[in-house]
């Protein structure tokens, strides 16, 4: 502060109301400096921006604006709410798998190829009374999502698909609150069994799954989404 006086940068005065304090104000001098440098500033931002990819910044937004969504929150648990599907959803569930996976993964766009192919089975094969998928919402706002769908092969056993939470909803049991509705749904629905495909690198999600009964059954090394990856397969079996 002393080297900002001596530039004439800045006016120092004790408060009248308590000596220990200061009151510290710009002078003209100090007003034109700090506008250099904020505009200054600005330029600099603006051309880290202009270097990243569309994609890049669009995430650099959200991630902003989850840091100020958490802050301004007040004390206390945020809650959220699990709602059913409806229109625009999908394309939703397709992007923030595809861009979530590719940040914290480096996976390529065929996980984004295999997510859309999912999706666009289960709305044109939906059927109400066995599938479901739910959408959980921080006011009003996408933070996960996931899916039940019939197995292909047996009727008595149902697929648990495309669980996802974004980073800023982590940390809350939204994706314990995700399976366990799985399960719920699925019971009554009358599946004997609920099974599952994730990769071995996936360690929160695994512990959702052994938290809510499921069991690994078979691990397997394969090539996707541009990397060397280890499948693993899950089960629950209904008592």
């Amino acid at each position: 502060l002393r080297k900002f006086q001596q530039r004439g940068l800045l006016n120092k005065r004790a408060s009248a109301r308590d000596r220990r304090s200061a009151i510290l104000r710009l002078t003209a001098h100090g007003r034109s400096a700090f506008t250099k440098l904020s505009a200054r500033s600005e330029e600099q931002a603006e051309r880290i921006l202009a270097a990243l990819a569309p994609v890049s910044r669009i995430e650099l937004l959200r991630s902003m604006q989850s840091i100020e969504n958490i802050l301004s929150q007040p004390a206390g648990r945020r809650s959220f709410v699990l709602r059913p599907h409806r229109v625009g959803d999908m394309g939703w569930v397709v992007y923030s798998e595809a861009v979530g996976y590719a940040t914290q993964y480096g996976w390529d766009i065929t996980f984004e190829a295999l997510v859309a192919k999912i999706v666009a089975d289960f709305i044109t094969n939906y059927d109400a009374s066995r599938e479901r998928c739910w959408i959980a919402e921080i006011d009003g706002e996408h933070v996960g999502h996931i899916f039940l769908v019939k197995h292909p092969d047996d009727p008595r056993t149902a697929k648990l698909r495309l669980l996802f939470v974004e980073p800023c909803a982590r940390g809350m049991g939204l994706g314990a609150a995700l399976v366990s509705e799985c399960l719920r749904f699925a019971r009554t629905a009358g599946y004997r069994k609920v099974v599952l495909w994730t990769q071995s690198m996936l360690d929160a999600a695994h512990r959702i799954y052994e938290q809510a009964g499921f069991r690994l059954v078979k691990e397997e090394p394969h090539q996707s989404f541009g990397h060397d990856l280890i499948g693993q397969e899950w089960e629950f079996e209904f008592k």
